[in-house]
Order: C-alpha cells, then structure tokens, then sequence
C-alpha cells in the first residue's frame, strides 16, 4: 500500500473518492482557501486514509486582510485535525499570464511560514524555479525543516541547496515522459523524496484522456526504481516509509 504525498481530494465528486482511497494506504489531501480547506477538513472526517493540510493556494488572486485573518484563525482552530500548513507557496504560473507583483505573495507565504513553526507543523510549498529560492530563504530565516516541495522544478543551485537542508520533494507521473523530471530524479536522494498525482491535475503521455487518479503513482514509482537501480518494491517502500515518517502518519 501507498501513499498520494499531494491531491486535491476535494476537487473530485463525492462518489468519486472511495474508489479513490481504495488504491492507497493515505492521502495528503491539500488545500485552496477557506471553503477548500473545510472541505478537506469534512473528508478528512469522514474517511481515516484522508490526511488533511489546510492553506492557500498561490496561484489565484490574493485574500483581502480580513479573509485572510479568517483563514489563519480557522488553521489554528483545526490544527489539531491537519498535518501540515498547505498548499502554500508562490504563483510562478499566474505572473507568466499576467503583470503582478509578487512582493505581497513572499510576504504571506513568510506568514505561513511562520505560522507552520508557531503550529509545529510541517510547511507543504508550491515553489519552481526562481521562486524555490525565495522560499528557501524564507525557510532558512526562520528556521524550518520540514519543508516539502510538491512537484519540484528548479536549477541545479537550488536543488543542492534544498538538498543540503534536507527539504523533500514530491514526483508526479510526468516522471515518465519529462526528462527534465527525470534527471531530477537521478540528482534528489530518495531519501528525501515522495510520490504524489496533484489529481485531480491530468497529465500526458500515457496517461494522456485519464482521470487522474493515486493508481498513476504505481508508475511514478517503477520509474525512480529504475533511475535509481532498485527494484520497485525496494522504491515504494523507502518512498513510503519516507511520507510515513515527514507526516507523522
């Protein structure tokens, strides 16, 4: 049995999600906002697979003050029920559309940040390329180690960096057809290193006109297996024990 490090279980229909849940041993079904985040929180209720972590999502205007000072405190009300601050981070894809300024973006992720250190809870980021670094230096200025990157893409600066702080990274199944991915692979240890769908997200390749969906992450797997030189059941079981052991599940 597995685990999907990263998916937005609450962005499937309702009788979607035990099938779902079927193929793996938990999930870590991340967040958007508040009502993403209270949607998480009822699954996370309803189904004992379903790790929940409550954030906001970078990639979509800002919150207003007060929607955030809301989103915060409900966070700190359900700390209890979440095993980590996310999705958080900083929005690569939405300043390639358009002109925006990303000075108010690094300053609410240092705020979760902060917040993550404040709650004892691990940080899970969306953070690519140019932005891995900001966030790495936020994380180093306060201090943070359990930082898990999802879907990583960054040079090979950075990536020696969040190496040497032993920040983890998370592998979609574009492992499979992404040599960008793959090579990624080849430099990242697997001992900081997870496997995640991002579902419900599609992907290409082979699974090109699929629903995303935690069974890909067999795939994702028997691909670092074979970087690697492991077999694909020494593979999941460190990729595993890995997400076992960063979540405290």
């Amino acid at each position: 049995m597995l685990i999907d490090a990263h998916i937005h279980l609450e962005q499937y229909m309702a009788e979607e999600i035990p099938s779902l849940l079927d193929e793996v041993d938990a999930v870590i079904a991340v967040s958007m906002e508040l009502s993403s985040c209270k949607k998480t929180w009822l699954l996370a209720q309803t189904y004992h697979k379903v790790k929940a972590a409550f954030g906001f999502h970078p990639e979509q205007p800002l919150p207003s003050s007060k929607d955030e000072t809301v989103l915060f405190e409900w966070i700190r009300c359900h700390a209890a029920d979440m095993v980590a601050v996310g999705e958080v981070g900083l929005p690569y894809y939405l300043r390639k559309e358009q002109a925006i300024d990303n000075a108010p973006y690094i300053a609410l992720l240092e705020r979760f940040i902060v917040l993550a250190k404040e709650l004892h809870k691990p940080i899970i980021l969306h953070a690519i390329y140019e932005d891995a670094a900001i966030a790495c230096d936020l994380l180093e200025k306060h201090q943070i180690n359990q930082a898990h990157f999802h879907w990583f893409k960054g040079d090979q600066a950075v990536v020696q960096r969040m190496i040497r702080h032993g920040y983890f990274i998370s592998i979609t199944p574009d492992c499979l057809y992404e040599q960008e991915i793959q090579q990624l692979i080849q430099v990242y240890p697997i001992e900081l290193m997870m496997v995640e769908t991002d579902g419900p997200w599609p992907f290409e390749g082979p699974f090109a006109g699929k629903r995303t969906a935690p069974w890909m992450i067999h795939s994702t797997i028997g691909m670092i297996a074979v970087i690697k030189g492991l077999t694909a059941q020494e593979a999941a079981y460190i990729l595993t024990q890995n997400a076992k052991n960063f979540y405290q599940l």
